[in-house]
């Protein structure tokens, strides 16, 4: 606020720096133009000399002239000059124009402009200043786990919108939050109670094989059925253990979609206003191919954001020479394709490129977690969709398949 106030403070200071210089010139302009009526007296007096007569009416700033013989040469109440000409005096009246509607005008056109630049600086302290000004740290309490932070409704229609997305964003990760606090303790609990379990059939084994070893069972029915149980417990533990791994293969990540419908065109546009410019500016040719608009049956934010995953793996493990979007019907759904040259990931990957971590032969140095394409598949899942992809002439497609409406 202390620098909005010293902008104010030099924005009227200019003003009026402006003001005073211009009155000064306008001022000095009007006292140069009343010296004119010398000017044209001198005018009249060589047009007398030379014609013995005179048209006042080119002289504007000259009311009069009476010759010395028409009465006495000084009697008048106007301002005058004493001119010779033609052997003979004249008394010429002038009058000296003080018109300050100019300056006046000019004055009254400052003045407004003044005052719309008062009205728009306080406009901008109190519609946009002041409420940024009380969500500004609110961020930054988010970012420090301060979920409790007051958020306070701003109407503005510059903030409606931020807050609120805001409000959102801090509920979404209290929901985070609270989602993976009950996934820990119930995986926790999960491997307890798991690790308790394990602990008698592993008895078990280890008293029949410690039992075999010392040759405590001299009956051979005896010692198959010592081996038998061994087998059976071992069988628990593989059991306890396929849990444990499934366990732990459960999906991390939740989606929330809200199904409904969505022009492909709109689709298309939010994917091309985001990627042409930036493909232009790396040399990469970005092809949307031709389409028939239709009406999808989808959560139009999640939709998007599988294409834009879709397209981000293609910048990324592609060559960077072609990046290209095609579109198909077939059996009541739109078909979605991205491709890219240059790929080296082996056919034999692909069934393994939409599991969680998971990361190709090709990703080599480049960054990344692999849960681009995860998350694909999942909100395709949840949109009664699918997610695949092939490899053909050393391009890699992914293609979503999307309802129609």
């Amino acid at each position: 606020m202390k620098t909005f106030r010293k902008i104010c403070f030099i924005i009227t200071l200019i003003i009026l720096t402006l003001t005073i210089i211009l009155n000064i010139i306008l001022i000095k302009q009007k006292n140069a133009n009343t010296g004119l009526y010398r000017v044209e007296a001198k005018r009249l007096t060589d047009e007398i000399n030379e014609t013995g007569a005179y048209d006042l009416s080119k002289y504007p700033h000259l009311l009069a002239v009476y010759p010395e013989h028409d009465g006495d040469l000084y009697e008048t109440d106007e301002q005058y000059l004493i001119i010779s000409a033609g052997d003979e005096l004249y008394r010429v009246e002038y009058d000296i124009r003080k018109d300050n509607s100019e300056v006046l005008i000019i004055n009254l056109f400052i003045a407004i402009i003044a005052l719309v630049f008062a009205l728009m600086l306080i406009y901008i302290r109190r519609h946009i200043l002041l409420p940024f000004n009380r969500i500004n740290s609110v961020p930054q309490e988010l970012a420090k786990g301060n979920l409790a932070v007051e958020i306070p409704e701003e109407k503005s229609r510059f903030f409606s919108k931020f807050t609120w997305g805001v409000n959102m964003l801090r509920e979404n990760i209290e929901t985070s939050r609270k989602n993976e606090i009950s996934m820990q303790r119930d995986k926790k609990l999960l491997l307890l109670s798991l690790s308790h379990d394990i602990k008698t059939p592993l008895s078990a084994i280890k008293l029949n094989a410690k039992a075999l070893a010392k040759g405590l069972y001299p009956d051979e029915e005896k010692r198959r059925a010592a081996a038998e149980s061994i087998n059976t417990r071992a069988d628990e533990i593989e059991s306890f253990v396929s849990q444990i791994t499934q366990a732990a293969s459960e999906d991390f990540m939740t989606f929330e979609v809200n199904i409904g419908e969505e022009f492909l065109s709109k689709i298309t546009g939010k994917i091309l206003a985001r990627y042409s410019s930036q493909l232009a500016m790396k040399g990469t040719d970005f092809i949307v191919n031709e389409f028939s608009d239709c009406l999808l049956s989808c959560d139009p934010d999640r939709l998007a954001e599988c294409l834009q995953n879709l397209v981000e793996n293609a910048i990324k493990y592609g060559d960077g020479k072609l990046i290209e979007i095609s579109f198909e019907k077939m059996d009541g759904c739109q078909l979605i394709t991205v491709s890219n040259t240059g790929c080296t990931l082996t056919p034999a990957e692909l069934p393994q490129i939409f599991e969680s971590f998971h990361r190709g032969s090709n990703s080599g140095k480049i960054q990344g977690n692999g849960l681009g394409l995860f998350i694909c598949r999942r909100i395709m899942s949840l949109m009664e969709g699918e997610v695949y992809a092939d490899i053909s002439d050393d391009r890699f497609n992914a293609t979503l398949v999307v309802r129609l409406a």
